[in-house]
């Protein structure tokens, strides 16, 4: 299993630029003979423009829902979620920080 941190918020990336990379890691991932998880790294925005590569984001993952195993938002990330349980078991059990910190600034992408 591969997990690959994808950081789109530093520095942050137009919105069509931030699509287009997750269309392009979806693709190689897609690819690959590994299962894939992208943890994308969006940030929670800012007081002038509040949270809009995270909206770019879930709303990329909701038109791509077909090729989705899972999408999990940073808050819901931990051990009480099943979608979270569902993916560390097929994905393994590996280390990450993240895991309980109800982090609004990630979004974890399970692919097909």
């Amino acid at each position: 299993m591969v997990v690959r941190t994808i950081d789109i918020a530093h520095p942050p990336l137009k919105s069509d630029d931030a699509e287009q990379l997750l269309e392009n890691e979806l693709r190689n991932a897609r690819l690959s003979k590994e299962r894939c998880v992208l943890k994308v790294i969006h940030g929670y925005g800012s007081q002038e423009r509040p949270g809009v590569l995270k909206e770019v984001v879930r709303n990329w993952t909701y038109r791509n829902r077909a090729k989705l195993l899972a999408v999990i938002p940073g808050e819901e990330y931990h051990m009480f979620d099943a979608k979270t349980i569902e993916m560390r078991k097929a994905c393994g059990q590996m280390f990450d920080p993240d895991l309980g910190a109800s982090n609004p600034g990630i979004t974890l992408i399970w692919i097909k």
